[in-house]
């Protein structure tokens, strides 16, 4: 499903994506795949399961950005 971020609390970690359909949905921070500086206004892929978004990946960005990290990740587990 495709959406916008419309709101996001950076200190609770919580946000709203408006779907295309018109639908909002309550999201946290720990189901963005991919990262981004600003999410506000940001285009979105999401799948909805029991009505909350999971797996969202941020339509804008590099294909490095797609990861998600996992760079950091990779080198934190080589230490």
């Amino acid at each position: 499903m495709y959406g916008e971020i419309t709101k996001f609390h950076e200190h609770l970690g919580i946000g709203v994506i408006e779907a295309e359909d018109g639908s909002k949905y309550r999201f946290d921070k720990s189901e963005i795949v991919s990262s981004a500086r600003k999410l506000i206004g940001e285009n979105v892929d999401f799948l909805v399961d029991a009505r909350r978004p999971r797996q969202i990946v941020v339509m804008s960005g590099s294909a490095w950005t797609a990861f998600g990290g996992i760079c950091e990740r990779a080198a934190a587990n080589d230490r």
